[in-house]
């Protein structure tokens, strides 16, 4: 009893030298009603005393893994009390920190600021661009500050919305009351805040898919017409929820928004929340086949955070604000499973065919099994130096490899689920490990954390093995090659012939690549360009690098469809594949000696094993 006493004075001669016993309550009103201008204005109300104030601006973002912040996006910084303009300054040593003069007699800090969306589409996460002409994506942590001195869990802050006339909206935040274009929102931690983004537009569907819990799509887009899917679109969405309730059993929100936004002028990416997320894809990603066909993946991905990220998270990922930094070494559980999880679903649900999902897989495999940068670069290195890699080039990625703890940790994790069916004799599957892991019982927002230990203990209350090994083999091995145990062990091998699938057609029109690259080692654009070269393969070899150009291909003008041609002709023969490329205004002709013929990735049945592939793609 002494010493909680102790301990409570300690405590409050702190929180009084701070100006406050208790946690302080946070106005904050943002105008995105010139949102078209790309620009949102914010004012906030902060409770104060005499001294320094330090505030800081949200620099560790959740689920973007990195110090990423867009602090430099912050404009019009102004502070007053009691109506007279405040000094402040930036801390030297970190520029996410704001000190703030507060002279004696002032009990509240107005805060004003302007977040400048980026006008270009650029940008990273939920620092890319996010407003157009007919919607826009607010995020609370790009227009507040927080004071210093408390977790993001006991900061409470009442928030109010402007958005233009006319315009929907849809989030996750509890709303208090509406009229006409502004909403108030009920108090809510910071945590809930930033965790809730809204989803604003001229152009919003909403569509529901589930009532226990009330889950559904609240989709802005830059036309009517994007809106206009087919039926059974919103039927596989439907039944994702359905597949997502009965893999893990349970579920831990309210309610659930998928904030889905359909443009080709902001940034695109997948950003997890525990009762949302921020799904960005092109305008015609609903309605155009191939469109649809190539982001299928992205909101099964981001549902599966829910349970595996927001709810289930390392321990090194969940710090008490965001300046704390974040640790990311479990990120082959924390999106390795989810990835795996995602790419279950999508089949699972209907959003693509299970032959699809295998060409898919099949692309991911084909390039993880030509990556020389493993070498040296382990898997679990790629998630160690994630806030790095997040933001590396595509060129050289061969060589420095990039966040390979997604498509690499899919085939990882592929592996477990087909162990796991093979050593209980089909009596257990992943579907176990993530009811056990994940699921009952149901609640609301929770955290729950867990270490490299705890995964481990789990999987082996599933089924004994030794996963500690396996686990530590995956992450620290240099190949050679992908880790392809699990493919070849649920009953299918990745073949090469000279014809594409669907899948690979589909990525060379939507992001004009040319697959017949691959023969030689190339990463190019359809305009020549070449993106990446494979360390130790034809190109290399050659002496070709990233950044040069192709400009003729025996003689004659590159296009994709003649190199494919010259590729089909050398095999066999005795001549050479002859690049003519520009590097840097100089141009040089490249004899490349390759008469191997066509390589496309696909996925084929091994017959002498069961085919436990289909069975784990397939609806439950």
């Amino acid at each position: 009893m002494r010493l909680a006493k102790g301990l409570a004075i300690v405590c409050v001669l702190f929180l009084s030298a701070l100006g406050w016993c208790a946690a302080p309550t946070i106005t904050i009103s943002v105008d995105a009603t010139h949102a078209p201008r790309k620009i949102f204005h914010a004012s906030l109300k902060i409770p104060a005393s005499a001294g320094d104030l330090t505030l800081y601006y949200p620099k560790w973002i959740p689920g973007e893994h990195a110090p990423d912040g867009p602090v430099v996006d912050l404009a019009g910084l102004f502070f007053k009390g009691n109506g007279q303009p405040l000094k402040w300054r930036r801390d030297l040593q970190d520029g996410f920190t704001i000190h703030v003069d507060i002279p004696a007699g002032v009990s509240e800090v107005e805060v004003e600021l302007d977040f400048l969306s980026p006008a270009q589409f650029e940008g990273g996460f939920s620092a890319g661009s996010s407003a157009t002409d007919k919607l826009a994506i607010i995020s609370w942590n790009q227009v507040l500050l927080y004071p210093r001195g408390w977790k993001a869990d006991e900061i409470n802050y009442t928030a109010s919305l402007k958005i233009p006339e006319g315009w929907k909206f849809g989030t996750p935040l509890p709303i208090a009351s509406e009229g006409g274009n502004e909403i108030h929102f009920k108090t809510a931690s910071l945590t809930t805040l930033v965790d809730s983004p809204v989803i604003t537009g001229e152009f919003l569907k909403v569509v529901p898919l589930a009532q226990d819990p009330l889950t559904e799509m609240d989709i802005a887009a830059d036309s009517a017409a994007a809106l206009d899917a087919p039926a059974e679109v919103w039927d596989h969405y439907k039944s994702l929820v359905d597949q997502a309730q009965k893999l893990f059993g349970a579920h831990h929100y309210r309610d659930y928004h998928f904030l889905y936004t359909l443009s080709d002028h902001v940034a695109h990416f997948g950003l997890e929340h525990h009762e949302s997320d921020d799904s960005r894809v092109d305008e015609r990603a609903l309605v155009d086949d191939t469109s649809r066909k190539l982001s299928a993946g992205l909101l099964p991905h981001e549902y599966v955070h829910s349970w595996n990220g927001k709810f289930r998270r390392p321990y090194d990922l969940a710090t008490p604000d965001y300046q704390q930094p974040m640790q990311d070494d479990l990120l082959w559980v924390y999106e390795g499973l989810t990835n795996y999880l995602g790419f279950v679903l999508t089949a699972r649900s209907g959003l693509l065919t299970a032959e699809q999902d295998r060409d898919d897989l099949a692309v991911t495999a084909a390039q993880l099994d030509h990556l020389p940068g493993r070498r040296w670069r382990n898997l679990q290195d790629t998630a160690d130096a994630a806030p790095e890699l997040y933001f590396a080039p595509q060129s050289w990625y061969s060589w420095r490899r990039g966040t390979d703890f997604y498509s690499e940790d899919t085939l990882n994790w592929l592996w477990v689920d087909v162990i796991i069916r093979q050593q209980s004799k089909g009596k257990k599957s992943i579907d176990d490990f993530c009811q056990l892991f994940h699921g009952a019982p149901s609640t609301g927002p929770a955290l729950k954390t867990y270490t490299f230990d705890d995964v481990v203990n789990a999987l082996n209350q599933v089924v004994s093995y030794n996963w500690r090994g396996f686990w530590t083999d995956r992450l620290t091995n240099h190949g050679p090659g992908a880790p392809l145990g699990g493919i070849e062990g649920s009953g299918w091998k990745v073949v090469y012939n000279d014809t594409p699938s669907e899948m690979l057609n589909g990525m060379a029109g939507m992001y004009h690549i040319v697959p017949a690259g691959l023969a030689l080692g190339l990463s190019l654009r359809d305009d020549g360009g070449i993106n990446d070269t494979v360390e130790d393969e034809v190109g290399a070899k050659a002496g070709i690098g990233p950044g040069m150009k192709v400009v003729a291909v025996n003689g004659r003008r590159f296009t994709p469809d003649i190199l494919r041609d010259a590729i089909k002709g050398a095999k066999g023969g005795s001549g050479t594949i002859d690049l003519l490329v520009e590097n840097t205004d100089y141009y040089k002709t490249y004899k490349l000696d390759y008469r191997g013929g066509e390589m496309y990735p696909h996925l084929v049945r091994d017959e002498s094993k069961p085919d436990l592939l289909s069975e784990i793609l397939r609806a439950k």
